[in-house]
């Protein structure tokens, strides 16, 4: 008799602490205010996808003064997005993370020089890049080149270099690049840099979480990156339905933007999401690139040592 009631409490604590860790929320801050960079997480909470893979997620957006990685941080979200490159820097600085689910399977990076001039042979040059970081990449391509370029801040918009006071800047090929085309700058071959196309082709944004909330929740995690794919999935099958999702977020958290520059976007997206070799739309950290994307940072001395490709991963 004691021993059934042992077995039976046992049993009933069992089920209690996974119900407990199916019922935690999920709270997902993607690196950037609301817009279609994020559809396809934007799709599986609309969709129900999350509620059917029976994990909670609440998407709650950043701050100016309280950016993704900072709310990671301080327990105040549990997964976010993050580039590649960011991705290291921050495992190098000593907090540990875990790659969940790639979006992202090449570089979207370009640098647009002004007066039609090739930005590689603008030295001297000064240049945009994001205050919040994501220009590893140029900073590491403009030191083998030797490009002594000065690098100007700049928030989250062109302003600057559309009223002359650059003479280029770094912009993402689904976002920036759009808002300079509608501030009527002319893109040509000549003036617009692709990284991708010139050695630099390294993944960008991925899903990720602390690797202590990963190995605590791993069965909630690896639900949570399932739903998000298939958010992604059924976003590339319905693009104009996930546009009209990504308004409803971007009407909701008062965004400055227009459906045109959010359909641009989202094709844009879309399209990096495929590999170039195998020509499918993978989900999945590359080791080649992370190992690229290491040794580039570490002979640049963004990173005081490599990070691997087994660090990041599951």
């Amino acid at each position: 008799m004691k021993q059934t009631l042992y077995l039976l409490f046992i049993t009933m604590l069992a089920t209690s602490l996974t119900a407990t860790a199916q019922d935690e929320t999920i709270v997902f801050t993607p690196q950037w205010t609301a817009q279609a960079q994020f559809a396809g997480y934007y799709v599986a909470e609309a969709k129900g996808f999350y509620r059917e893979a029976g994990v909670k997620v609440r998407i709650e957006h950043p701050s100016a003064t309280q950016p993704a990685m900072n709310r990671l941080r301080q327990d105040e979200c549990q997964a976010t997005t993050l580039q590649l490159c960011q991705a290291m820097e921050i495992i190098d600085g000593g907090i540990p993370l875990v790659n969940i689910l790639q979006t992202s399977m090449n570089n979207a990076m370009v640098i647009v020089s002004a007066r039609n001039r090739n930005p590689l042979t603008h030295k001297g040059a000064k240049v945009g890049i994001w205050s919040v970081g994501f220009g590893q990449l140029a900073i590491c391509m403009s030191n083998k080149e030797k490009l002594d370029y000065q690098w100007v801040r700049f928030a989250q918009n062109v302003n600057l270099f559309a009223a002359g006071a650059l003479d280029a800047t770094l912009a993402m090929s689904y976002n920036e690049y759009y808002q300079l085309m509608q501030a009527g700058i002319r893109m040509t071959d000549k003036n617009v840099y692709r990284f991708c196309n010139h050695g630099y082709n390294v993944q960008e944004d991925g899903l990720y979480m602390t690797r202590k909330y990963y190995d605590e929740h791993k069965e909630q995690a690896q639900r949570f990156a399932q739903a998000s794919r298939k958010g992604w999935e059924w976003a590339a099958a319905h693009p104009e339905e996930a546009l009209d999702i990504v308004m409803q977020y971007v009407d909701r958290n008062h965004i400055a933007t227009n459906r045109v520059l959010q359909r641009l976007m989202l094709k844009e997206v879309l399209r990096l999401q495929v590999d170039r070799e195998s020509k499918k739309r993978e989900f999945r950290l590359r080791p080649d690139m992370v190992r690229q994307a290491s040794h580039l940072m570490v002979e640049n001395k963004m990173l005081s040592r490599e990070v691997k490709y087994e660090e990041l991963v599951k």
